[in-house]
């Protein structure tokens, strides 16, 4: 993939904030009113939108991010790896095969646990996150799914939810990378594995790390002022921040769970 075509997309999957989402103290509709900021910015960013509704069997579906992972016009459908979250993958996996017609490969592998969160994806290889919410079977899975690419385990600290908690790319071939002991432990264990080589930008705050890079702008929240500082000297292209805390801060969330991003290069429609 070159660096022209990395971070281009025609959709995006989001589902909107369920009532239950608001079990854990978090204000309902301060989080709805960021949802809905978060998804005007995404369709300002020239992508279709595809909105799921509010489920609420299922209080942390508003993170889809974890369900399943999209690239070269294939969608493969995780496991998510707390129980709660397993069923959520039956929605998104309909949306997919229905609304947007992608081919879609189902991990087979009983034992494999793999969340979204943890698959960073750099437009050359793949990273995938070892972590409190993936296993080695769930990387093995996605390297079986997509043999086109170099797939990389890397071990994710235990005070990290998910790899991308505090690595993200931020444009083509640029790491983002919180300066926190555990991400800078990650960037090592990243830079010994990788096939290709990439420069940093480091932040702060973990949560200012995981970044959207979107039809050539990067997307980074607005609610850290040191971070932002950083963006504002390091980053030469096009950029605009949104703000999640509600969101994604109480919920231990980042910014990329909010979506799942896809590329449609060509319609599947078979002819006879």
């Amino acid at each position: 993939m070159s660096s022209a075509s990395f971070g281009r997309y025609s959709h995006a999957i989001v589902a909107r904030v369920p009532d239950t989402f608001s079990d854990n103290g978090t204000s309902l509709t301060r989080a709805r009113q960021e949802h809905e900021q978060f998804t005007r910015l995404l369709r300002s960013l020239g992508l279709d939108v595809i909105e799921l509704p509010a489920d609420p069997q299922f209080p942390d579906s508003v993170f889809v991010e974890d369900t399943a992972f999209v690239v070269n016009d294939t969608a493969l459908i995780c496991r998510p790896g707390h129980p709660s979250r397993v069923k959520e993958v039956d929605t998104i996996r309909s949306i997919i095969n229905k609304e947007i017609d992608l081919p879609i490969i189902e991990i087979t592998d009983p034992k494999a646990k793999l969340d979204g969160g943890d698959i960073l994806f750099t437009g050359k290889e793949i990273f995938v996150g070892v972590s409190q919410r993936t296993n080695l079977n769930g990387a093995l899975a996605v390297a079986s799914a997509f043999p086109e690419f170099y797939v990389t385990p890397i071990n994710v600290p235990k005070k990290v939810v998910h790899l991308k908690s505090c690595v993200s790319m931020a444009g083509p071939g640029i790491l983002c990378v919180s300066s926190s002991p555990e991400a800078q432990e990650i960037l090592r264990r990243i830079a010994s594995e990788a096939s290709f080589t990439y420069t940093t930008i480091t932040v702060p705050d973990n949560e200012s790390a995981n970044t959207l890079y979107i039809n050539g702008t990067l997307v980074h929240r607005a609610e850290f002022p040191q971070s932002v500082a950083e963006f504002d000297h390091k980053v030469d292209y096009k950029r605009t921040d949104v703000s999640v805390f509600e969101l994604c801060s109480r919920n231990q969330a980042s910014l990329s769970s909010l979506c799942i991003l896809i590329k449609k290069n060509r319609p599947h429609h078979t002819t006879v």
